[in-house]
């Protein structure tokens, strides 16, 4: 199962991936985010960040209901979030491999298209990862 830092360490391995400075994680591409921890509002409570659910990038809303009807176990919105390209991710309920494609889909969808091309040119964020360190919980890549 994932964690916080198996979504820093992918999302990192993308070409000109910034982070931002935050209480959880904060990733973003051409100045456009593409996957951050989710910030939870309660009514009556401040709000709290949970680096335990990550918000992703999805497209429309149309991928975005496919989502939270195919596998309402991984992902939930929340009332803030209606209209928005947006799903929250359980990451303790999904593994380092789908993780890697859903941050992977919401990097492409949001990068530029010339940095985009770039994650061809190095074989994907688990290539460039083999070369930094493994992803915990990820099968182990020969150079």
């Amino acid at each position: 199962m994932a964690d916080d830092e198996d979504v820093r360490c992918l999302a990192l391995a993308l070409p000109h991936v910034e982070e931002i400075d935050s209480d959880g994680f904060d990733f973003r591409v051409g100045g456009k985010g593409f996957v951050w921890s989710y910030p939870e509002r309660l009514p009556g409570k401040p709000r709290e960040i949970r680096t335990d659910v990550a918000v992703l990038y999805v497209g429309d809303e149309a991928e975005k209901q496919a989502l939270l009807l195919g596998e309402p176990r991984l992902f939930f919105t929340a009332p803030g979030y209606d209209g928005w390209p947006l799903v929250m991710l359980r990451l303790e309920q999904v593994d380092v491999g789908r993780l890697e494609e859903l941050v992977t889909d919401a990097w492409r969808m949001r990068a530029p298209a010339d940095i985009a091309a770039e994650l061809d040119e190095v074989g994907g964020a688990r290539r460039v990862l083999a070369t930094r360190r493994p992803v915990r919980g990820g099968p182990q890549l020969s150079q």
